[in-house]
């Protein structure tokens, strides 16, 4: 009878990839999609690793307040043409069939008519006026991202950029449209997971694509996590372990010429997985605190640069359910506009050097409340940056009665108290740290984005002309240069790192890699 050691062995030494052994660490889309194209093309050793309690990764829907979902991760899907989320979820039957307000998910920074702007003195803003600022802050940004910016912005600050041109309006000398701005550049900062805009770059985001069809925020009542499950349903039983994290990943094994295999994945309770390859799909916030630890040998400068300058920011959400509805029924969301917010260049600026005197304003950071999609009674707040990161230490109960007195400071209605909060923590998730990725100022963001998706061992390695190719993948939004921040991202570089397998072995002679 063969001992362990000698099945390992043999399973490693065959060919070609039905005996490959992959692990894939991490069960959100980038991981489960690598593990489906890899299972659906034959592939026969799939071992999936989840360091938390469930699969989904930042997909994570949940129904607190009923049989209706609420979704305290990813919220939507960009864009419908060549969308491959779009796509699967049509093709599942996943998307909702009507169509109105009540199709409608809570999306920041979408200004409707039905939005109501409140300054702090309980002045209801005209709908015409705020419209023509937000407007013009939309052409400033798709400027922005449409590469259309002049040389003088490119070392700058999106913010800066933004302040600079706002400056030539004449909207910057009218009673409200500098408030209004300052609301529109809070709002910008949950698309960019950023503290600050005066932290991301101006000219990096013309390398991100925004797919055409606009948003469609109506996924079914599975929720987005119907779209995960899909996925799910294409493994074999077992295929996903969760509460696995791991410690280490070993590769470039010196046993690999005594024919083992040379990666070893080693998790945290000491169980052990052999593997010819592991795709890495692990958000980078949490690559920020593992990655020097993580592997062995450690990862090549390049690489470690690249998770080093890239950002990755907070975004968080802050559910509130009522027992009654007290807004308007034509009421879409309910929007704070403050006198001196933190989007204030003045005001940013004095935050940075008087330590940590933010903390007492963090609720500054929240642009408003928004409505929920199926949810009548319920109100959603986003907030971003450290001022996220700082809610997320607080009880739910506080942080519920600092919304409700900013609710009816602002508007003077009769708010009641909340029949329940919900907040998400993506901040403080151990295993995540953060929500999405962003280029911060002086930072070549493609270049970063393609180190950081670059597989180990890299060709121009000295010392591993003779490895097996592709022992370590990286799949993730973070790794995408023009899809980074979103799920269909994440989704498409779990396929093109499972392709990469795919094809190392379609091109390849049995044993070729192993005798």
């Amino acid at each position: 009878m063969l001992s362990k050691s000698t099945k390992e062995t043999a399973h490693c030494r065959m060919s070609p990839h039905s005996a490959a052994r992959v692990v894939v660490v991490g069960a959100g889309l980038a991981g489960l999609s690598a593990a489906s194209t890899l299972v659906k093309a034959g592939f026969q050793h799939i071992q999936v690793l989840e360091a938390m309690d469930r699969p989904g990764g930042r997909v994570y829907t949940t129904r607190p307040f009923g049989q209706n979902v609420i979704e305290l991760g990813a919220n939507w899907i960009h864009g419908q043409e060549a969308n491959p989320l779009f796509l699967l979820a049509q093709e599942q039957g996943l998307l909702l069939e009507e169509r109105g307000s009540a199709s409608i998910m809570c999306l920041p920074g979408s200004v409707t008519p039905r939005d109501y702007f409140f300054r702090e003195s309980r002045r209801q803003l005209p709908v015409d006026e705020v419209e023509q600022v937000c407007s013009f802050f939309s052409g400033l940004t798709s400027r922005a991202f449409e590469s259309e910016l002049e040389p003088r912005h490119s070392s700058q600050s999106l913010g800066g950029y933004l302040d600079e041109e706002f400056a030539q309006s004449p909207l910057a000398t009218s009673e409200d449209g500098p408030r209004v701005f300052e609301w529109c550049k809070r709002s910008e900062c949950t698309d960019e997971a950023s503290s600050s805009l005066y932290e991301v770059s101006a000219s990096q985001l013309g390398h991100y694509v925004a797919l055409e069809g606009g948003f469609f925020n109506s996924l079914g009542p599975g929720g987005y996590q119907a779209l995960a499950d899909t996925l799910l349903d294409n493994l074999p039983p077992g295929a996903v372990l969760c509460d696995r994290p791991v410690h280490s990943i070993h590769w470039a094994l010196q046993e690999e010429k005594n024919h083992t295999c040379p990666v070893r994945v080693l998790c945290q309770g000491g169980q052990c997985f052999m593997a010819d390859h592991v795709i890495v799909t692990v958000p980078l916030g949490f690559l920020k605190e593992i990655a020097v630890a993580m592997f062995e040998p450690a990862l090549p400068k390049s690489k470690a640069d690249a998770i080093e300058r890239l950002g990755f920011g907070t975004v968080d959400k802050i559910y509130l359910r009522f027992e009654d509805r007290f807004w308007p029924h034509d009421c879409a969301g309910i929007q704070l506009v403050w006198d001196a917010g933190p989007e204030d260049e003045e005001v940013y600026q004095h935050s940075q050097s008087e330590g940590g005197a933010w903390r007492d304003m963090w609720y500054k950071k929240i642009c408003g409340f928004d409505t929920v999609a199926r949810h009548p009674t319920v109100l959603c707040g986003w907030i971003t940056g450290r001022e996220a990161q700082h809610m997320e230490s607080l009880d739910e109960k506080i942080v519920g009665e600092v919304c409700v007195r900013m609710l009816r400071s602002f508007t003077g209605w009769s708010v009641p108290e909340p029949a329940q909060v919900l907040m998400s923590k993506w901040g403080s998730e151990r295993f995540v740290r953060g929500s999405y990725t962003y280029p911060p100022p002086g930072v070549d963001a493609v270049r970063e984005h393609t180190a950081l998706a670059a597989p180990l061992p890299l060709p121009c390695e000295a010392g591993y002309s003779q490895a097996k190719p592709l022992q370590v993948l990286f799949a993730g939004e973070a790794t995408h240069a023009n899809f980074y921040t979103t799920t269909h991202g994440a989704y498409m570089t779990g396929i093109r790192e499972a392709q990469r397998l795919i094809d190392l072995y379609a091109d390849s002679e049995p044993d070729s890699y192993n005798e």
